[in-house]
Formats: structure tokens, sequence, C-alpha cells
């Protein structure tokens, strides 16, 4: 039986899918498993989660009976995947085992989602093909409730880093769709896990990691400032504050945050620098209106020059502060983060952090809903069931959803590089999954 595809169909598809042939690239840069891909000279477009190939050899194929060339056989490398995409060049991951050198060629191969071409030409649009890409990697043995991302191991690093419910502090390599562990630190057994964040402050080249948590014994609110020097993360610093990075790859900022004296409640955010051989905070702040720096953050979202504060509501609303004065609200969809501590007397709840991507009045903001289960609470994590990543643009004083990603198991925060968002899954048995949603 022959299948027909109506002529529609198939000029709406050169339309919107980019021609799915392969493509010769070069190879630039060897980081162990990570190679960069040289995609100036491309006239189609290269997505995160298309495959790639090493061109290990060539040979002549000719036809022995006429003696015609028929051109060069080619022998390939298994396949590995393009992790991520600047204007110039991609950044791919290879199998273990599999090795590439600068100078070699590589072929990629770009990926089409097989739902459209079960979709009618009606239905076929670019909303569907803007549709998120995830890459998952496999779980590992801990429960992760902060992420980030920075070169820790060297200056051209992308080392993910994490930190457990247990108060492991983990960096690791990606390798394909695994992740390898390179070193960790392991806080004392008092120090209640709160967030992580990983930036170049006190060496231009290579991450401080800010390890924030609550001392059950002096119950206060501190960050540990660990480093990797001699093959291993030692601390050098600890500062007084709930300290959290601001921004996405290398546009990130630090700021820091000291509790009220009488309450639970947070006081200003000030930016966090490395100045005379040691932290401090700058007069540069802003208002956080009594909110967490993980659910709250300024962005031109209206117009340039005129910031709005976004937060996440104690009703569970994410809300945005208009230059009018009015908010702009989600649905209620957002609940509190699962991390909670109990700090004078009060349950202190720390939600989700929030990212924004794009420019002003193109930009959209990455939340967390957690589903909850019978509505039960704990004092430290509350019991949820799963997770979703919903992303919210600003239109027409409103906030609304315009895309979102569901996942297998509960999240506890967020970060962003240049092009995606990370986040872990915390898995029923209490395992993780890394998860980078490609914007």
């Amino acid at each position: 039986m022959k299948i027909k595809i109506s002529y529609t169909l198939l000029l709406l598809l050169s339309i919107f899918i980019p021609c799915l042939v392969s493509a010769q690239v070069t190879v630039v840069r060897v980081q162990d498993q990570t190679v960069y891909l040289d995609t100036s000279s491309l006239n189609q477009k290269v997505r995160p989660g298309d495959l790639f190939k090493l061109i290990l050899s060539t040979e002549k194929l000719i036809n022995p009976k006429t003696g015609k060339d028929l051109g060069d056989l080619y022998h390939y490398s298994e396949k590995g995947k393009i992790t991520e995409v600047q204007p110039l060049y991609a950044v791919g991951l290879l199998p273990q085992g599999v090795t590439a050198q600068i100078g070699q060629d590589a072929v990629i191969e770009p990926q089409i989602n097989p739902a459209l071409l079960q979709k009618s030409p009606a239905t076929i649009t670019p909303e569907v093909l803007s549709s998120k890409n995830k890459l998952v990697y496999a779980p590992v043995d801990q429960m992760i409730v902060g992420i980030s991302e920075g070169p820790i191991l060297h200056e051209h690093a992308q080392n993910i880093v994490t930190l457990s419910d247990k108060g492991l502090v983990t960096v690791w390599t990606r390798a394909n769709e695994k992740l390898r562990e390179n070193v960790s630190y392991q806080l004392p057994p008092f120090r209640s896990s709160l967030a992580i964040s990983a930036i170049p402050l006190s060496h231009p080249e290579t991450a401080d990691i800010f390890v924030t948590y609550f001392d059950t014994r002096q119950n206060r609110i501190f960050t540990d400032v660990l480093r990797y020097e001699e093959q291993q993360l030692k601390q050098v610093s600890s500062l007084p504050y709930y300290v959290k990075e601001h921004g996405c790859g290398t546009k990130k900022t630090l700021w820091a945050q000291k509790t009220f004296v009488t309450g639970s409640f947070p006081g200003n955010a000030h930016q966090l620098v490395y100045e005379n051989n040691k932290f401090v905070v700058t007069k540069d702040s802003w208002g956080t209106q009594r909110n967490w720096l993980s659910s709250a953050l300024w962005f031109p979202l209206e117009k340039e020059g005129e910031e709005n504060f976004i937060y996440t509501a104690s009703n569970g609303k994410i809300t945005a502060v208009l230059s009018n004065g009015k908010t702009a609200e989600s649905k209620d969809l957002f609940s509190a983060s699962p991390n909670r501590v109990k700090y004078k007397q009060n349950i202190v709840k720390f939600y989700p952090a929030l990212q924004v991507f794009g420019s002003t009045g193109n930009a959209v903001i990455a939340g967390v809903e957690n589903k909850s289960k019978l509505g039960l609470l704990s004092s430290t994590f509350g019991q949820y069931q799963n997770g979703k990543i919903y992303f919210l643009s600003l239109e027409k004083g409103r906030l609304q959803i315009k895309d979102a990603v569901e996942l297998d198991g509960v999240v506890y925060d967020t970060a962003c590089t240049t092009n995606t968002l990370l986040t872990a899954e915390v898995l029923p048995n209490g395992s993780s999954s890394i998860v980078e949603i490609f914007n």
C-alpha cells in the first residue's frame, strides 16, 4: 500500500523544518568527551539534541566492472549528541571510548519530531516546533536539592555542581547521557542544605562554589565558600549570608541576604564581590520585599531601563510588578518548595528558583510546580509527587503559560546556562536525574 503525503504538508514541513540532510563540520576543540564543532559555514540550523558522528576514515568506492568512481565511502564513530548551540559553533558530547582530534571532520544529523508527520497541515505551526527538548542524565544515588554550573575543575570546564539533602556537594562532568563524578565535599551533619551557586568571583576563569545552609546548632544561616585546589574541594571562607546566583551562563552575578534579627524574613539583596583578597557585600542592592533570593529577581520584562520585580508569592502564584504599579500574576500553579527549615520558631519556606531567558519584551520566565501528595508537610521536606517546569511570558498585563515540561520527580532548585534550564528531578526512590531543558 502506498503512503501519500499531501503537497501542502510537504510545503509546510519545508518551511518550518530545516533541511534534514547531514552537515559536515570540523572539530576545533576537544576536552575529554566534549567537542566543539565549527558551524559557521552551515546554511541550516543546528539544535540541541541533534546527533553527530566523527568521520574516522574514507575510501573510494569504485564499480569493479565499469571502473566508475561512485564517490567516497565514509567510516564513522558512534554517535554523540549536541548539547549546546552558539552562533558560530556547537558543543557535543561523545560516548565513552570515542576520542576526537582537533581538525577532524564530523557530520551533524538534524533530528525531526516524528509527531509532526502525524499532524494535519492545519496543525503544523511554528509553536509546535518550539517545544522544549530535554536531556535526562542517568540517575545518581543522591537526593539533589540544589544545582548550578560553572568552570570548576579548570577554566574551560562546564561542570555541574549539586547539593544533596545530606549536605553532599558533588562536581560532575557530562559524559554523553551519564554524569561522571569528579570530586565531592561533605558538610557537617548539623547543617541543613539550602542552596548552591557556582560563579567565577575570586578568579576570572574558574568558579568558586557557594554552599548555603542552616546551622541547627547556632540557629543561623551561613554560606561556605569552596574552591577546587590540589584535586579536592577546600573551604576557603564562611559568610553570614544567604547567597544565590542571579542570571544565566557567563552573565551570572552573586547576591547575598541577611535575615532580620527579629524574625525569619530576609533583608535586601546586596551584590557579593571579591576585593582585597576577601568576599564582601557592596552597596549595590535591590529590595526583595521579604522574599528569599531563590524565588525573587529583577528583569526588564516591559522595557529597558524599567526593571520589573518578579517573585513567587506565598499563595503559590508567580507575580510580576509592572511599571504602572499593577501586578501580573500566573494561575495558581506554583506550590511552595519542599525545602523548609525551622528558624526562630517559624517554618521558613524556600521556593524553587525562578529563571528568566530572552530579552526585554520577549522574555520567558521558568517556574516550578510541585504537585503535593495529600497536602502533607514535614519540618524539612514536604511530601510531593512530581514536578513540572512552566515557561511563561508577559502578555497584555498577564503572565501566560507558553510551554510546559513534565518531569518524573520533584524539583527543588533550578539554574540556567546560556542555552538551557538546568534542574534535578528527585525520583520516588530517593535518587535524582539531572535534566537539561533546551531553550
